[in-house]
């Protein structure tokens, strides 16, 4: 912990603790998330799912932070911080009693579930600790935004190593596994516990809900409703009609809150972004084990997401030289981090060989390194008037989009590419092999899907002993990935051209400035 030195800008007392009692929520999330990733394989063997419904299993522990860092964005200024670390704490406990009762034909509810409640308790610890940091270093929020998300790396290379060692290694089981994101959770209950916080900004000032809303506005409100159907149709089973009826019934409330502003272009595009940011780093964090382990082996999948995590936690704390020392701006940190990114996926999906494949995915580990951290302190420069709100709905829309959209997204694309690519090769296999369940995912066509525990069974056959059969379901499956990883990059190459037009835009205005309130509340650079 000795990078966690507190610099001179902080503004409390105990703000090293405080910044270390978020850094280790967020290490508890991303322990429980790298543990989940590498026990689909034991999922889809135990109890027959598919790649899709192991993708939605895996949304719901993205959909579920967005209710908990939307709802615990909106009421931490005004509830305090301490009592949503109590609620978070709950149900952290909570998910693991749920998560363990999967058994039978309700195992995918109870998985389900369990991931859900799991990632609201993240999310409201995300309500706290990210707001609270913005707050503590007021004049260098970029470096020490970075350092608080170093934990969710540090959280996911433990958690591999620990899969690696229990599952590949000792077999133990998986309700073990899962278990073990409890200790962290403890330890973060004890650091959070009697501390005194400080208020933000727009706290200080006496702002309205309205006031702290009106940079979000109706177009931000868009943005989260949009999401919020996609959850009502697939987590809520409603039909689209009531789905939409709800959300609208939300927009007009944020839109009468706020007396009908239209909201901030800039915030506008940011939320856009941010939403691309969730599907291609925590939609494609959540297969990656799952796809590397297919084109290698489980356990070469997991030294390669440690490899990854391990870049992410090392770079996030060099944000502050990056920024003060290169001169470069936040937003052309985002510029580069998806280019690279982009690149670092097109170059995955064309490995085969281990040492190019630690290649390949350090290019995108650096690259995603700093999309989510820097993302929020563009938000928290640009819009203090908003407090907590702008950059926990940020937060909430990113884990939204990775939960409804990259997650399953990415299940669909492995269903479909696989099995085109099998029902070019061996037909045959393909009818012996495919789930009576299709894959489904927004608006597109419905696509045949591999059975998973068929599947599953295929794989653990050594190459020299399958049958012609097992032969050609197990290559179009790695053919299915490959594509996958392909399709996958049109996300960060999107991203760059967004984050482009932003660097263009401020350079029109003289550049990235922070902005801080005056005693009116008022915004103003500094």
């Amino acid at each position: 912990m000795s990078n966690l030195q507190v610099s001179n800008e902080a503004i409390a007392p105990n703000a090293r603790r405080l910044l270390i009692a978020g850094f280790m929520a967020i290490f508890a999330a991303g322990v429980g998330f790298a543990i989940r990733g590498g026990i689909f394989d034991n999922w889809g063997g135990e109890y027959g799912f598919t790649a899709g419904q192991l993708g939605a299993i895996g949304g719901a522990g993205f959909s579920g932070f967005c209710f908990g860092i939307i709802i615990g964005g909106v009421t931490c200024d005004k509830i305090g911080y301490g009592k949503l670390v109590i609620l978070a704490f709950a149900l952290h406990v909570l998910s693991a009693i749920v998560t363990f009762t999967a058994h039978g034909a309700s195992a995918y509810q109870s998985l389900y579930w369990g991931m859900f409640i799991f990632a609201y308790a993240n999310g409201t610890l995300e309500a706290v600790a990210n707001p609270l940091v913005a707050t503590l270093y007021p004049n260098n929020r970029t470096h020490f935004l970075n350092i608080l998300h170093a934990s969710w790396p540090a959280g996911l290379v433990v958690g591999s190593a620990l899969g690696w060692l229990l599952d590949d290694q000792m077999k133990i089981s998986w309700q073990l596994q899962l278990s073990l994101y409890l200790i962290p959770t403890l330890a973060y209950g004890v650091m959070f516990f009697g501390q005194h916080m400080p208020k933000s900004e727009a706290s200080k000032q006496g702002l309205s809900f309205g006031e702290m809303f009106k940079d979000v506005g109706i177009l931000g409100g868009l943005v989260v409703c949009y999401l919020l159907t996609l959850f009502c149709q697939g987590a809520l089973g409603l039909s689209a009609g009531a789905a939409y009826g709800i959300c609208g019934v939300l927009l007009v409330a944020v839109s009468v809150m706020t007396k009908f502003s239209i909201g901030s272009f800039l915030l506008f595009a940011l939320f856009i972004a941010h939403a691309m940011v969730g599907a291609v780093e925590l939609g494609t964090d959540g297969w990656i084990q799952n796809i590397t382990g297919n084109l290698f082996t489980s356990e070469q999948g997991k030294y390669l997401f440690m490899w990854t995590s391990a870049i992410m936690f090392s770079l996030r704390f060099c944000a502050n030289f990056i920024e003060k020392r290169l001169g470069i701006s936040p937003v052309g940190i985002l510029v580069i981090c998806a280019i690279l990114a982009c690149i670092g996926l097109n170059l995955a999906s064309n490995i085969t060989s281990i040492g190019v494949a630690f290649l390949a995915l350090a290019v995108y580990a650096v690259g995603k390194t700093f999309f989510w951290p820097t993302m929020l302190a563009v938000a928290s420069d640009r819009f203090p008037r908003t407090g907590a709100i702008a950059i926990s709905i940020m937060g909430g829309i990113g884990m939204l989009s990775a939960g409804m959209i990259g997650s399953p997204g990415l299940g669909y694309a492995k269903d479909r590419f696989a099995t085109e690519a099998l029902s070019q090769s061996n037909p045959a296999a393909l009818a012996a092999y495919k789930s009576e369940k299709p894959s489904k995912f927004l608006f597109f066509a419905e696509a045949a899907a591999l059975d998973g525990t068929k599947l599953a069974e295929a794989q653990k056959v050594s190459a020299a002993e399958r049958t012609p059969e097992q032969k050609s379901v197990a290559e179009a499956s790695i053919a299915g990935d490959r594509t996958t990883l392909k399709a996958d990059s049109f996300i960060p190459a999107t991203m760059a051209a967004i984050y482009l037009l932003l660097l263009l835009y401020f350079k029109t205005i003289g550049g990235y400035k922070a902005v801080h309130l005056e005693g009116t509340g008022t915004p103003k650079a500094s």
